[in-house]
């Protein structure tokens, strides 16, 4: 999931990089408005986070133009501007969100899954999801559910769960994982896997002491076990697409 971040302060724009990273999205950075449209012409992002004192094209117009064109994608301006205008006239521009500087990393994350949050209930009904036990998984909306209670989730924690259900009943080796859910471009460690894997226990498992969704398979990785009659049922489908061919 791409995130674009246009902030022409570079301290600024690096921080914001290295939040986007760490927390599973894929950042790209422009230094100016005209910098940011060629971007969101070339990767189409799934959000933007504008600055608006910027140089060339200011983060107003930079909105202006996408809202020209796509009036779904989450905008986001971070600004040091506190005037009740300076927001209003964003607001008004189609921006989803108006964060005024100075900024936590925990605020900035926050308001970006709620923004990405919302610009998925609004494609809900072409999304999909995946059963886990009793857990019931959005990876596109980054969302999971268990008793009518939604736990939120990281890409890379979607990206975690999807990669287990894709090969359920199977061991996924330590590397698949680094390879599929951080990237080439990326290069984390074992004990970083294991950290994510810790956290998102506590998310989904009913009892993360006893796991019964995330299973470590010891000297391998790790393993989604579905249910026997899943497994049965799989095994049948199998065997008849075997038969018909």
């Amino acid at each position: 999931m791409t995130v674009l971040i246009a902030e022409d302060d570079a301290i600024m724009r690096d921080t914001l990089c290295a939040c986007i990273l760490a927390e599973g999205y894929h950042p790209v950075a422009a230094r100016h408005g005209r910098e940011a449209l060629d971007l969101w012409r070339r990767h189409q992002p799934q959000l933007l986070c504008l600055d608006i004192m910027m140089p060339e094209v200011d983060g107003y117009e930079v909105c202006r133009q996408i809202r020209r064109q796509d009036p779904d994608v989450p905008i986001l301006f971070l600004s040091a501007k506190k005037e009740e205008i300076d927001v209003i006239v964003g607001l008004e521009l189609g921006a989803d969100d108006f964060i005024r500087k100075p900024f936590t990393r925990g605020e900035v994350m926050a308001r970006i899954r709620a923004a990405l949050r919302r610009s998925a209930a609004a494609r809900q009904s072409s999304s999909t999801s995946f059963q886990m036990h009793d857990l019931e998984v959005w990876p596109d909306e980054l969302r999971a559910s268990r008793d009518g209670l939604t736990i939120d989730l990281t890409p890379r924690e979607a990206a975690i769960l999807t990669l287990l259900h894709q090969e359920k009943g199977r061991p996924v080796h330590r590397d698949t994982f680094l390879d599929r859910c951080w990237g080439q471009d990326y290069f984390p460690d074992s004990r970083t896997l294991d950290q994510h894997i810790v956290t998102l226990r506590k998310k989904v498992e009913a009892d993360p002491a006893n796991p019964q969704i995330i299973e470590t398979v010891r000297g391998i990785g790790y393993r989604f076990r579905p249910a026997r009659d899943s497994l049965e049922t799989q095994d049948e489908k199998t065997q008849d697409s075997r038969l018909k061919t």
